[in-house]
């Protein structure tokens, strides 16, 4: 995770933007409380009785009902949409500069989600709570359970106003992950029968075998996966990430970093100069998508330019952050797979 988990090292300690003047009779009020009334009905039908849910820290949340008020990282929020259900409040990525959806936004439609903070160390706690949220819900990018983008300052404080479910995306395949979404939604009352939804997990495995063909085909096609801020080129390692380790299981021939590269950031990534961004040879490079990270069109690095998968056209962007709906999973499996299938060896 380039740059976002970088950010997590070094900025924990700060305090959330969008204060808590007022919270305290806010979290008076609402005590510890883990059912809250009111809000819409997402488009999923609703299950009737008490609802439980087991995330991946072990922890069983259990309400009187489904909850309706539903409040999730906005990777996470774009997936439920995928099955139906819709939330009421996100936090994350969710509108670029000129006001239109972000990548990780996905097909929602962010006009009508409130969005309580849109860049890292953003949550507004005190608009969470006029939400009345029944659950908080994001991904999980260690083995801490660390609640992606909820801020290390103001956690407690939210932690108080609803329970929470973790979805881990750490150091495993694709596909676990992907199953656990589905069991959420499902668990939520999303009608995982749909032809669109059964289609989708179809069109997936398809492209999962045409990239396990395409890597077995040419196997001398190797592929870096890298993420550009304007000082550093971050080079990413096979490990960690669920969509390498998942590509990785297929064949795929990655570059990794240096070992002790990797250590620095934890197994992460390297950190390299523009000046010594030809250190590793590829002849796939895939970049990261993420409104945070200089997309390729934008770099004018002439280290770049020189690279000879850039000078042979062989750059595709990389879902860093995967939406974990196997219909937003099927274009990055395709994606990899045509460009390997294409690729010329030029390294």
């Amino acid at each position: 995770m380039p740059n976002a988990t970088t950010a997590r090292l070094s900025r924990r300690g700060l305090l959330a933007a969008g204060g808590a003047l007022g919270l305290g009779a806010v979290l008076t009020a609402c005590g510890d409380d883990d059912v809250k009334d009111g809000g819409a009905d997402t488009k999923g039908a609703a299950k009737s009785g008490p609802w439980s849910f087991k995330d991946d820290r072990g922890t069983t949340v259990k309400l009187d009902e489904a909850p309706k008020n539903i409040v999730a990282f906005t990777g996470v929020a774009a997936a439920l949409y995928d099955y139906g259900i819709e939330v009421k409040g996100v936090f994350g990525p969710t509108t670029t500069k000129d006001g239109k959806a972000d990548v990780q936004a996905g097909d929602m439609d962010v006009s009508k989600v409130t969005v309580l903070g849109n860049v890292w160390d953003q949550f507004n706690v005190e608009k969470y709570a006029a939400l009345a949220p029944d659950v908080l819900i994001s991904t999980m990018f260690d083995d801490a359970g660390t609640l992606w983008y909820v801020p290390e300052a103001s956690k407690d404080k939210i932690a108080k106003l609803a329970p929470s479910v973790g979805i881990s995306v750490f150091d495993r395949q694709l596909t676990a992950p992907l199953q656990r979404m589905w069991e959420l939604a499902e668990s939520l009352g999303a009608d995982m029968t749909a032809a669109k939804v059964t289609e989708a997990k179809k069109r997936f495995e398809a492209a999962s075998e045409r990239l396990r063909k395409a890597a077995k085909a040419k196997p001398e096609i190797k592929v870096l996966v890298g993420s550009a801020s304007p000082e550093l080129f971050y080079v990413s390692g096979s490990n960690l990430s669920i969509d390498l380790e998942y590509f990785k299981a297929l064949g795929v021939n990655f570059v990794e970093p240096t070992e002790a590269a990797k250590k620095a950031t934890g197994g992460w990534f390297e950190s390299l100069s523009w000046e010594n961004v030809d250190k590793h040879k590829a002849d796939v490079i895939m970049m990261d998508d993420r409104s945070s990270a200089i997309q390729p069109a934008d770099i004018t690095e002439a280290t770049w330019k020189q690279l000879p998968a850039v000078k042979a056209g062989q750059v595709i962007a990389r879902s860093t952050e995967p939406i974990l709906s196997y219909d937003k999973c099927v274009a990055p499996v395709e994606a990899l797979a045509e460009a390997i299938e294409k690729a010329r060896k030029v390294s």
